[in-house]
């Protein structure tokens, strides 16, 4: 699957219609008046977030949206039609920034959200508007109103409950392919995982989505590898798995270069719930594993759980703390929904 998370496009509403100036004519009317209609409203740009959508593809082969203008205004006064919308459609998760990138214009998470970014331009008045009782025949009518352009930046942050991350090749999509059905492209060799993945895992009752991006290396913030620009798909996460290879000949010192990032990074990833696993334990002698394991409690604070996706052993035991920290932040979340007790009216 080919994968884009950021693109700029050129927008611009419809211009309004423009008014008609016209007079009835009919026989037997000797006074007909004017019977100018007033034209028709340009269209919308709307934006609107889909389900089915993962990826900002669509708009590398299409840059600018338009849409169409109102209908003028005709005779026996009718009213132009209103200007066809363009709508935009963008996957849950896409950010909309002004043409600086900075200034947020409107975060889409929720499937079915439409928001108008831009609206079309008011038609113009036709003369029958301008008739008056000194002024019975008039000959002028407006114009419609111009269209708004701007550019856009659209940034998609993929909604996942869980994050895993660790430096190239440390078994993290081999892992969110054993505990989910997602097929990301698995290889033993640095930097296979070149965009982000989802899957769905299932455990103990509870769904979650587990998110799996490319690795890090040191230097990644500033550029270093592919950089640290997939950190992004993660910022809405409820907890980190951080794996950490077994294998390696320095196990503590790649958790340090990780945490090392997240920090540079910024966006609250540094202070997210981690849970620490060494992952590939099924090639790495017992002896070698303890000493790795207690080395890196020791600077990590927490004792890492072993497991190893090869084989299965020790998933139970990282899928039971990622739920547990996913079902702690839904719960959260449906507690700041509810309204407070103070709050409630009482008769």
């Amino acid at each position: 699957m080919q994968f884009l998370d950021s693109a700029k496009v050129f927008v611009r509403s419809g211009d309004g219609g423009n008014g008609c100036v016209s007079f009835r004519r009919e026989k037997y009317v000797e006074f007909g008046g004017p019977n100018g209609g007033d034209g028709g409203r340009g269209g919308d740009v709307i934006i609107e977030c889909v389900a089915n959508l993962n990826t900002l593809l669509d708009f590398r082969y299409q840059q600018h949206f338009k849409a169409k203008k109102g209908g003028n205004g005709m005779g026996s006064n009718r009213t132009g039609a209103k200007g066809a919308d363009v709508v935009l459609k963008v996957p849950p998760g896409t950010q909309i920034l002004d043409e600086d990138g900075d200034t947020l214009i409107a975060d889409l998470t929720e499937p079915g959200t439409r928001i108008v970014l831009l609206q079309g331009g008011n038609g113009g008045f036709g003369n029958a508007h301008f008739k008056t009782s000194t002024n019975q025949a008039p000959r002028r009518a407006n114009p419609g109103q111009p269209g708004e352009e701007m550019y856009i930046w659209l940034h998609l942050k993929l909604i996942g409950d869980a994050g895993i991350v660790g430096l190239p090749n440390a078994g993290k999509s081999t892992f969110l392919a054993t505990v989910s059905k997602a097929k990301p492209k698995v290889a033993d060799y640095p930097f296979t995982t070149l965009h982000p993945n989802l899957g769905v895992v299932r455990f103990g009752g509870l769904d979650f989505v587990l998110a799996d991006i490319p690795g890090l290396i040191e230097g990644a913030h500033e550029g270093a590898g592919i950089g640290d620009r997939f950190l992004g798909h993660i910022e809405r996460t409820a907890v980190l798995l951080h794996l950490v290879d077994a294998t390696a000949d320095d196990p503590v010192e790649a958790y340090r270069i990780v945490r090392s990032e997240l920090e540079s990074y910024g966006a609250g990833l540094a202070d997210k719930p981690e849970v620490l696993a060494l992952s590939k334990i099924d090639a790495v002698d017992p002896e070698d594993l303890k000493e790795k394991s207690r080395a890196l409690e020791a600077v990590a604070g927490s004792k890492p759980l072993p497991v190893s996706a090869a084989t299965g052993k020790g998933l139970p035991e990282v899928l039971a703390a990622l739920a547990g920290e996913v079902e702690a932040m839904r719960e959260a979340e449906l507690q700041d929904s509810l309204p407070r007790t103070e709050d409630r009216w009482r008769p």
